[in-house]
């Protein structure tokens, strides 16, 4: 495998912990999989050395790795990447492939299992927002086929507030309505 690097002039994500090696998503699967706020932290450092590395579509998914931990607001080494999710995709023009944020997003909230689900559905669907915001329709369609065949609902931002109400601090919920509010 040819060696990697962090582009030289690339700007670093403000709203990430900085990267000062390269990480791939494999070298962190140890980490991940024992969970808790160092697992949490770690995904955030990988999404900087993998943007940094032109590589936003995988960073995207090392941001959603970092959402699916629930360890409680006081608990967190690092802000919910909410805002992190948005920069980068404000910055799809730079180079690296983007993929379509949006289908992503709803195919993640639409086929989520495992523990910790419906925070991870609510917040997967937050991220389908944002995207939609931030995204060109006409480049990042949602999946209009899965809409139909499996009838989706999609769900409104209001109702997945009052969802995170039961799950997450409202320091939370109040981050995503302040960035929702500046992204209109």
């Amino acid at each position: 495998m040819p060696q990697r690097s962090h582009i030289a002039d690339r700007d670093p994500c403000p709203l990430l912990p900085t990267a000062d090696v390269v990480i791939r998503p494999h070298d962190i699967s140890d980490v991940r999989k024992r969970g808790g706020p160092h697992a949490y932290l770690t995904a955030l450092t990988c999404a900087q050395s993998l943007w940094l590395q032109a590589l936003p579509a995988q960073a995207l998914l090392q941001l959603n790795h970092a959402m699916s931990h629930d360890f409680g607001e006081k608990n967190l080494p690092w802000p919910m990447p909410y805002q992190a999710l948005a920069w980068i995709m404000e910055r799809r023009h730079e180079e690296g492939f983007l993929g379509n944020p949006v289908r992503h997003f709803q195919h993640l909230a639409s086929r989520m299992s495992g523990p910790n689900k419906d925070l991870r559905v609510a917040r997967a669907w937050v991220c389908f927002h944002l995207a939609e915001r931030v995204l060109p329709s006409e480049k990042f369609p949602r999946d209009q086929r899965q809409i139909e065949k499996e009838e989706l609902q999609i769900p409104e931002v209001n109702t997945l507030f009052q969802e995170l109400m039961k799950l997450v601090s409202t320091d939370e919920i109040e981050s995503i309505k302040k960035l929702i509010g500046e992204i209109r």
